[in-house]
């Protein structure tokens, strides 16, 4: 049953990607004529003009990924149910708020929002549009079965997270990738129409399927590109919550995240990136992890004594 569930969601995915590429498409034909940019394409022959292409499929990489990262505190409180903590009502909530205030202020940044999601999966995420002004989260499961270090040292990796401005940096990076893909796709889409379907007359219906095809191997492809770079963050947000909760501390709290793999995660997409347990992943679909696997964490932090 897990098994088909997964297949369905996988499925409904692509069919969201799929319809999301061709909303794009008409929003960028529309866009194009008003803000002058349809002399992109020309109209007969093969000829593109590659500078006018850029420049468009920049302010559409960079708009998607930057408008996600200016509503990302409010889509994080929405997508887990998160109630951030105005007044804490028990000692165990004045004792998160204190903790995280000593960690910000010890790493230089502003006190972020902190709050409590519903999950029985131990888990955590950091998240917000620059590091002055971040949210970060636990689970209740975390909360009730990890120890006040383990809990303090989760608490500083997520900083760690907010003061290395990963959320900007990985919203850039994905920014880049989005331009890229949507630009290639765009050159293959016009190769495909004017060349081998020889249409003469203005974009035929090749050029959109061809395109929306190259979006998608592409996108599939720049999303080992993005992973790959969120798995080195991983790597810089263990040595901050190192140097600011301690190395066994943290050591301790990934150990006690390994020991509970069994426990199904579940996080929105949008967030897998910034918590700091993620679901254990084949080789194949290592590539697309958001995170290094436990054990090649804790043996960095060994190393790093």
């Amino acid at each position: 049953m897990l098994y088909r569930e997964e297949k369905l969601y996988t499925m409904m995915r692509i069919l969201l990607f799929l319809a999301t590429n061709l909303a794009v498409l008409l929003i960028a034909s529309i866009t194009l004529s008003l803000l002058g940019f349809n002399g992109f394409m020309a109209a007969n022959g093969v000829d593109l003009d590659l500078q006018q292409l850029l420049v468009f499929c920049a302010v559409f990489g960079f708009a998607g990924s930057l408008f996600s990262l200016f509503i990302s505190k409010w889509m994080a409180k929405m997508s887990t149910g998160t109630e951030v903590i105005s007044q804490p009502r028990t000692r165990h909530e004045q004792w998160l708020l204190q903790t995280v205030e000593e960690l910000a202020r010890e790493a230089g940044i502003k006190m972020p929002e902190v709050g409590i999601f519903p999950a029985y999966e131990a888990n955590a995420f950091a998240t917000g549009w620059n590091r002055n002004d971040a949210l970060v989260a636990v689970s209740q499961g975390l909360l009730e079965r990890f120890s006040p270090d383990e809990v303090r040292a989760v608490l500083a990796h997520e900083i760690g997270h907010v003061a290395n401005g990963d959320m900007v940096t990985l919203a850039l990076i994905q920014g880049v990738v989005n331009t890229f893909v949507m630009f290639f796709a765009r050159i293959f889409g016009n190769f495909v129409d004017k060349v081998i379907f020889k249409n003469e007359e203005g974009r035929g219906i090749a050029f959109y399927v061809a395109t929306i095809f190259a979006e998608l191997i592409l996108g599939i492809l720049a999303s080992m590109i993005v992973m790959w770079f969120s798995r080195r963050r991983e790597y810089r947000a263990d040595d901050a919550g190192a140097r600011l909760a301690g190395t066994r501390s943290m050591i301790a709290a990934l150990q006690r995240l390994q020991a509970e793999q069994g426990v199904p995660v579940h996080m929105p997409d949008s967030l897998t990136a910034f918590g700091i347990n993620a679901a254990k992943k084949t080789t194949f679909a290592g590539l697309f992890m958001s995170h290094p696997p436990l054990e090649d964490r804790i043996e960095a932090l060994r190393q790093r004594g």
